[in-house]
């Protein structure tokens, strides 16, 4: 019986390395399968309908003239920008929580977005191109992660980190709030419309470096770090004794995952809540420890696209900012999330 049961021991060690749950499988293919659904429809819709049916060929390009221009040159920059976004806000977001190993551990709350934010209004400020505007952002974000990781020192989890960027964020607020107050009306209206979080007039030129910075971390995050990461989640000196490399782990984690965040400010501006809910649902759909990486993927990229729907259907007469849709949700998400680890004790 012994020699029998050697093989199965030895599978199940296996599929844990790598990582293979069915339910997360299942709940990322729902997910995407959503993610896809609302991408029809919204290609579809507008001032010139087209039939799901339609759209669907002409993805596959086998539309005709019109709707192949309509689609491809019109619409899908716009979702494709939503689709990339959404994903590399949450693939950002499971990072951070898994590196400081709380819920409420999402760049949108520790001043990563800030720093980008602050950075871009600058750019806004002081009469700045589109791609000066970009740059500014990436590199506003990265600069903020940096100092934010310079004074909480090595304490990665816990409050620390928590509370630095907290503070970080709130300084960054502050000088947002100046630079609204040195700009001219037509400045600020760009800035304020741009610090809401938008995807109007989005094109190929946001979407694809948004894809290129997704096709270059993702397999990182996915192969290099996701295994190290489930292990971190159990503490620094048991993931050393595994033979993790903690320090690189750590920071190579943090720095792919404030570039993903930064890049994703750059391309829509700062949509919050998306880096905060998404891996959440994902690891409360699939029960299963570590970031939940692929899931939250899929998560975020289905609430993004489908935020983005609703703020163009939601008003008839006008189109909302879908910083404006994603705020609302995840204000009362996060309402519900600091209530519900406040009974269970854990804050």
């Amino acid at each position: 019986m012994t020699t029998l049961e050697r093989p199965a021991v030895r599978n199940r060690s296996i599929g844990s390395r790598v990582g293979i749950r069915p339910r997360a499988v299942v709940v990322g293919a729902v997910a995407a399968l959503g993610a896809f659904v609302i991408s029809v429809f919204s290609l579809g819709t507008g001032d010139f309908a087209i039939a799901p049916a339609d759209v669907v060929t002409t993805l596959f390009g086998e539309g005709n003239p019109a709707h192949e221009f309509i689609i491809s040159e019109l619409r899908l920059p716009r979702l494709v920008t939503a689709l990339a976004v959404g994903a590399a806000l949450a693939a950002g977001g499971a990072v951070f929580q898994s590196l400081v190993r709380n819920p409420l551990g999402s760049p949108d709350m520790l001043g990563v977005t800030n720093g980008a934010s602050t950075a871009a209004l600058t750019v806004v400020i002081l009469g700045g191109t589109s791609t000066q505007l970009s740059i500014a952002a990436v590199a506003g974000g990265l600069a903020a992660t940096l100092l934010i990781q310079l004074i909480a020192g090595r304490a990665l989890h816990g409050f620390r980190f928590i509370l630095v960027g907290i503070g970080m964020a709130a300084i960054l607020t502050g000088i947002s709030g100046y630079l609204l107050t040195r700009g001219v009306q037509m400045e600020n209206a760009r800035a304020l419309l741009w610090l809401t979080g938008s995807l109007d007039g989005r094109d190929w030129g946001q979407a694809v470096p948004m894809l290129i910075v997704l096709g270059v971390t993702l397999p990182v995050l996915l192969l290099v770090c996701g295994p190290g990461l489930r292990m971190l989640e159990m503490g620094d000196d048991s993931a050393s004794a595994l033979g993790v490399p903690v320090s690189l782990l750590r920071n190579g984690s943090l720095l792919a995952a404030a570039l993903l965040v930064s890049f994703a400010a750059a391309s829509a501006g700062p949509v919050n809540f998306v880096a905060l809910i998404a891996p959440h649902l994902a690891k409360r759909l699939t029960r299963a420890p570590g970031p939940n990486l692929l899931p939250s993927i899929a998560v975020g990229a289905l609430l993004l696209t489908g935020a983005d729907f609703i703020a163009q259907h939601l008003l008839e007469d006008r189109a909302l900012p879908v910083g404006v849709v994603t705020g609302l949700v995840g204000g009362a998400y996060l309402v519900w999330l600091l209530t519900t680890e406040r009974r269970a004790g854990r804050i």
